[in-house]
């Protein structure tokens, strides 16, 4: 079907009102979750094969979360979509005021390859729990992702309510030069520009969830092998495909060497003491993004890793331990398993470091200071992020997810979600009696006296 008719179809569809039943709403989430269980294999496999992950991380980092997501919305969404009472000043009086949530119409979800599933369908879930109709553009380099969810949309829906388009640049293009009621996307903040230049030509709201560079630091206050562990597990998870990956380390001066050691020993601890040949290390995405990778370390002074497999395009964790500002591996971000190590001996140094680079997606702390812990938190500009941990702030439907700056605007999760994908009408119902006269013309000293006394 060609894109055009399809979206005229949802936008028909939509006019029919039916997506504005809570009921039906729910009806829809409802099949979405059963027909996941159905193919949860399918999904596996299919992570597999465009990024090497296993059936347990394709679990917990993908279909696990857009379950919670769903269940979330199942449970609360027709809380979520009555109408909020929100206070009357008295002037007013007699009436009362109330928020309504009403859908956009016809959203389009924009998701990436690397983690195609999660950041498909979590979306889409709000997107329909909020009541609107969607088409869902999955990212190609991410192909047999794609073909799994395209299957797994056209089981259950009418493409008048949810359809998915696959291809590349000719199918973002196309989509992006119709007219759309909402636009999520998830990317990098290169594409993310030309979504929002093509979404300003229709005025179309967006939401853009995009990258960069996030820090996580490391004070002498922090107990050092607990954070080891916990930033070799968010920086190797998806092979460092991760928009919310630990880009870079700034570590205290005086404890860089026995972090170092810390680090390689939690990484042959979690993937192996010959990482390429344990099978817990999943592939770069493509021959692109792998060439990319090698180039930015090559010629770097490493403290670990450094080898490669060609054919199966796996890479080694890497530390970079004489990294500096000027490095390659500190021009872009990385999106993959290499750790450059930056220094710092004061408060000062990590703000400078940090202002060097545009404002991080994530941000992490490991400390027992709580004066740095309120400087840091407080000061830096950036989206989200943990004390003592990483990544895992994203994984709760409790807290929004979203950026700041370059790294994206608007966010998700939860409530968030529903009314990200929600407009929100802002209503005053006033009583036809009393009528005060007071507002009316003529007015006079005396009206103005009366006003006076409610508006002061």
């Amino acid at each position: 079907m060609e894109i055009e008719q399809l979206i005229t179809q949802q936008r028909a569809f939509f006019k029919t009102k039916a997506t504005f039943d809570v009921a039906y709403r729910l009806a829809a989430l409802r099949k979405l979750k059963q027909q996941i269980k159905l193919m949860e294999k399918d999904i596996a496999a299919a992570l597999r094969i465009d990024l090497g992950k296993s059936e347990a991380e394709s679990y917990l980092s993908e279909i696990g979360l857009v379950y919670e997501e769903i269940s979330y919305m199942l449970k609360h969404t027709r809380r979520l979509a009555k109408d909020r009472r929100v206070a009357t000043p008295f002037v007013h009086f007699p009436a009362r005021s109330y928020r309504r949530p009403v859908p956009y119409g016809n959203a389009l979800v924009i998701s990436p390859w690397n983690y195609p599933f999660l950041l498909a369908i979590g979306p889409t879930a709000e997107a329909l729990a909020a009541g609107n109709t969607v088409i869902i553009k999955p990212g190609s380099y991410a192909a047999a992702t794609g073909i799994v969810i395209k299957k797994l949309i056209e089981a259950i829906f009418e493409p008048r309510h949810v359809a998915v388009v696959l291809g590349g640049r000719v199918e973002n293009q196309t989509l992006l030069d119709q007219k759309f009621d909402y636009i999520f996307f998830t990317g990098s903040t290169e594409v993310g520009r030309t979504v929002m230049e093509k979404a300003a030509k229709h005025l179309t709201p967006v939401t853009l969830e995009l990258g960069g560079k996030s820090p996580a630091i490391v004070d002498m206050t922090a107990d050092l092998r607990i954070a080891a562990r916990r930033i070799v597990f968010g920086k190797l998870l998806n092979s460092g495909q991760t928009c919310v990956a630990p880009d870079y380390l700034i570590v205290h001066k005086l404890i860089k060497k026995q972090f170092i050691e810390l680090l390689i020993n939690e990484i042959e601890s979690q993937y192996g003491k010959d990482t390429l040949k344990a099978g817990r290390l999943g592939k770069i995405i493509n021959q692109k993004h792998y060439t990319r990778l090698i180039g930015l370390f090559k010629d770097e002074k490493l403290a670990y890793g450094g080898r490669f497999i060609d054919e199966e395009l796996k890479i080694e964790p890497v530390i970079l331990e004489a990294a500096t500002l000027d490095s390659p591996s500190m021009r872009e971000e990385l999106f993959g398993p290499i750790i450059p190590i930056l220094t710092f001996e004061t408060t000062e140094d990590i703000l400078s470091i940090i202002e060097k680079n545009p404002s991080p997606l994530a941000l992490y702390l490991f400390t027992k200071d709580p004066v740095r812990e309120k400087e840091i938190m407080t000061y830096v500009p950036f989206g989200g992020g943990c004390v003592n941990d990483t990544i895992v702030h994203i994984a709760t439907t409790h807290m929004p997810f979203g950026g700041i700056g370059a790294s994206g605007m608007g966010s998700y999760h939860g409530r968030v979600g529903f009314e990200t994908f929600s407009h929100f009408k802002s209503i005053l119902k006033k009583a036809f009696h009393p009528d005060l006269f007071v507002r009316y013309q003529p007015y006079s000293k005396f009206k103005e006296k009366i006003a006076e006394m409610f508006l002061k």
